[in-house]
């Protein structure tokens, strides 16, 4: 079997394999099965956390040649204790205090990964050889974030994996900034305290989540008048009134993941030709762009 084949069925495997695992047990792995591998053979946090992942995703590396190649092939560059203090240090999480509220079907509230609890955290990684590896980070002790759910359902996390995908468009956000997609307000206010930004218009198209933002974030936040948030439907007002306002950059993130991204990636990605010489990004782009 040539390697990009061989490749391309192990990315299939891992994917598949992480993407129930998240969803279905992601705190499968406890702190006293971790600290007993680590006291009893020498493992490191990040060791020990691999091999017990491996065995609760079904991979036999022990007895089956192709689970151990996978391993070890993917796993090193998969895997990632997180620095709690680093992450608890963001500038919003040290900023903003939510309070647990509701608005209609929407709920403002916190919510915690338990220690050792594996969570998406960046986007998909690729390799010259032709593997793509999902990045999943874990913490040694509770992660507490502010969440924004609708119907129950988790829309908008400051969790780890949003900080980090946001950290490039919040590098390169400059002059006139428009984002799609309100939640939490983590991309408005992060973009709104550089002194590059002059100003952020947010298009939002859900009223309960403007009135939460405009209740229980925004005063909070010292950066707050560079900030406007407008009630419209992203697809109208990028076709409608994206151009009249002359924007430097534009960033979009109206999805929840790929499975809903893709599509929604596409449409927009057609307007960037209305608005020529603003920069354009758009949340966890190369992770759609491998689904593309």
């Amino acid at each position: 079997m040539a390697q990009s084949e061989k490749f391309s069925r192990y990315n299939r495997v891992l994917l598949e394999k992480m993407s129930i695992f998240l969803n279905c047990e992601p705190d499968f792995v406890q702190e006293s099965i971790i600290d007993e591998l680590c006291t009893d053979c020498g493992l490191t946090k990040e060791e020990a956390f691999a091999f017990v992942l491996s065995a609760a995703v079904g991979l036999d590396t022990e007895n089956v040649p192709a689970d151990r190649e996978l391993f070890e092939r993917y796993f090193p560059d998969m895997l990632r204790l997180l620095d709690y203090d680093e992450f608890a240090a963001d500038p919003y999480l040290r900023t903003v205090t939510v309070p647990e509220k509701t608005e209609g079907t929407w709920e403002l509230k916190y919510e915690a990964y338990k220690p050792y609890e594996a969570f998406a955290c960046g986007d998909l990684r690729g390799f010259s050889d032709g593997r793509v590896v999902p990045q999943i980070g874990f913490f040694a002790r509770e992660f507490r974030y502010p969440a924004v759910l609708e119907n129950g359902r988790e829309w908008m996390l400051i969790t780890p994996n949003e900080i980090v995908t946001m950290r490039e468009p919040v590098r390169r956000a400059h002059g006139k900034v428009l984002t799609f997609g309100l939640g939490l307000g983590y991309f408005a206010f992060m973009a709104a305290r550089k002194p590059e930004v002059s100003s952020v218009t947010v298009v939002e198209r859900d009223r309960n989540v403007m009135k939460l933002f405009e209740t229980y974030i925004r005063p909070q936040l010292p950066c707050a008048d560079k900030i406007t948030v407008l009630h419209d439907d992203a697809y109208r007002y990028a076709e409608k009134r994206m151009k009249t306002g002359k924007y430097d950059f534009v960033f979009a993130d109206i999805w929840h993941d790929p499975s809903d991204g893709v599509a929604a990636y596409r449409k927009l990605k057609k307007y960037e030709r209305l608005l020529p010489k603003a920069e354009f990004m758009y949340w966890i782009e190369p992770t759609l762009q491998f689904y593309l």
